[in-house]
C-alpha cells in the first residue's frame, strides 16, 4: 500500500548491514511514478561518526572500516531537499535548492533499490548507498561525483559492501541517458515545488528509528 501524503517516513541508509544515516522526511506523493519525500531544513537526522568525533572523510576508508563508531543525533542544516525514489530503481533523485528555495539542480544517488517497511506508527525506506553519484545542473549538464572515493573503497573488498561496481556504473549510465534526453524526472517536474509553510519540522527521531533493516 502507498504511504499517505503528509506521513512522516524515515529514509535510512545502510553500509551493508550497518545503519549509517537516518533522515526524517515527509511524504509528498506516492503513486505509480514512485515515492516523493521532503527533507526539511532543521529536520532530525542521525549520522555515523567515529567515537573521537571524526567522519568518514576524515581518514582513509580502510581505517574507517575498523574504527569504533556510533550514531549521533543531528539536524539537517542545509536547504530542504526533495527525494524521489522510482519503483525498483537502484538510485534516487534529489532536487537541490538554494537557501532562498530556488531549484539548484538534481543529484542522482546510486543506491540499492529502496525496501519499504511499515510498523503502523512508524514507516520508512531502507537503502544501501553505493557511493558513486551523478550531479546535474539546471541546464542538465552533468558530471560523475565521488569516483575517487568509489575506487578507494573497491580496493578494500573485505570491508566494502558493493559487490558489482560495473552494475553501479551501468545504472548511472542509464540515468544519464534520461538526463540528456530531458526525460522524467529531469523534465522540470517538481522544480517549482514549495513546501507548505504550516508543516511542522520534525525535530526529534521517533522511537524505533533504529529498528533492524528491512533487507
Amino acid at each position: 500500500m502507498p504511504f499517505d501524503t503528509g506521513r512522516p517516513v524515515l529514509y535510512r541508509n545502510f553500509s551493508g548491514d550497518r545503519l549509517v544515516t537516518v533522515r526524517l522526511c515527509r511524504v509528498i506523493t506516492d503513486d505509480d511514478r514512485g515515492l516523493l519525500i521532503w527533507l526539511a531544513r532543521g529536520a532530525a537526522v542521525t549520522v555515523d561518526v567515529a567515537v573521537d568525533g571524526r567522519g568518514v572523510r576524515d581518514m582513509p576508508f580502510a581505517e574507517w572500516a575498523t574504527t569504533p563508531r556510533e550514531l549521533v543525533p543531528s539536524t539537517w542544516s542545509g536547504p530542504g531537499v526533495l527525494k524521489f525514489l522510482p519503483p525498483g530503481a537502484d538510485h534516487s533523485v534529489w532536487f537541490f535548492r538554494t537557501a532562498e528555495g530556488v531549484f539548484d539542480g538534481w543529484y542522482v544517488n546510486l543506491e540499492e533499490h529502496a525496501v519499504r517497511w511499515d510498523d503502523g506508527a512508524l514507516a520508512g525506506v531502507d537503502v544501501i548507498d553505493q557511493d558513486l553519484d551523478v550531479v546535474i545542473a539546471p541546464d542538465r549538464t552533468w558530471r560523475w561525483k565521488d569516483e575517487d572515493e568509489f575506487a578507494e573503497r573497491l580496493a578494500v573488498p573485505e570491508h566494502y559492501w558493493v559487490p558489482d561496481p560495473d552494475a553501479v556504473r551501468a545504472e548511472g549510465r542509464r540515468v544519464i541517458k534520461r538526463i540528456e534526453a530531458g526525460e522524467f524526472p529531469f523534465d522540470g517536474t517538481w522544480t517549482d515545488f514549495r513546501p507548505d509553510p504550516a508543516w511542522p519540522v520534525p525535530a526529534s527521531m521517533p522511537a524505533g528509528w533504529d529498528r533492524p533493516g528491512a533487507r
